[in-house]
C-alpha cells in the first residue's frame, strides 16, 4: 500500500508534545514494553494488528495497552476497516529522545 492510500492516524501528539516522562511511563509497563520491542526487532516498516503479536488476553484489555502507546506517542495507530494496526514512531521518538529506541530493542527480557 502507498503512502497516499493509508489511512489517516488516529489522534496522536505532535513530535514536538512528546515528553520523555510521558514514554517511559507507557514503556513502564512489561506488556508494552515487549509490544514495543517486537516491532522494532520483527516489523520496524510494517504497521501490525493486535493480532499479530499473539498476546493471550482479552480484547479489551490489549486495547487499552495499544491506546496507552498511541496517545503516550510511542506508536501510530491507523484504523483499516474494523482493525486498527500499530507502528512505532520511530523517526519522532529518535528525533526526540535519540538513543531510547535502541535501548529498547537491545533490552533483554528476564526468563519468567
Amino acid at each position: 500500500m502507498t503512502s497516499a492510500a493509508l489511512p489517516e492516524p488516529l489522534p496522536e501528539p505532535a513530535r514536538a508534545e512528546l515528553r520523555l516522562e510521558t514514554v517511559m511511563g507507557a514503556l513502564s509497563d512489561p506488556l508494552r514494553l515487549d509490544i514495543i520491542r517486537k516491532l522494532l526487532l520483527e516489523s520496524p516498516e510494517s504497521d501490525r494488528s493486535c493480532g499479530w503479536f499473539g498476546i493471550d488476553r482479552p480484547k479489551s484489555t490489549l486495547t487499552h495497552h495499544f491506546k496507552a502507546l498511541r496517545e503516550a506517542g510511542v506508536t501510530r495507530q491507523r484504523q483499516y476497516g474494523l482493525e486498527r494496526r500499530s507502528q512505532v514512531r520511530t523517526d519522532d521518538l529518535n528525533a526526540r529522545f535519540p538513543g531510547l529506541l535502541d535501548l529498547v530493542a537491545e533490552w533483554t527480557p528476564p526468563t519468567r
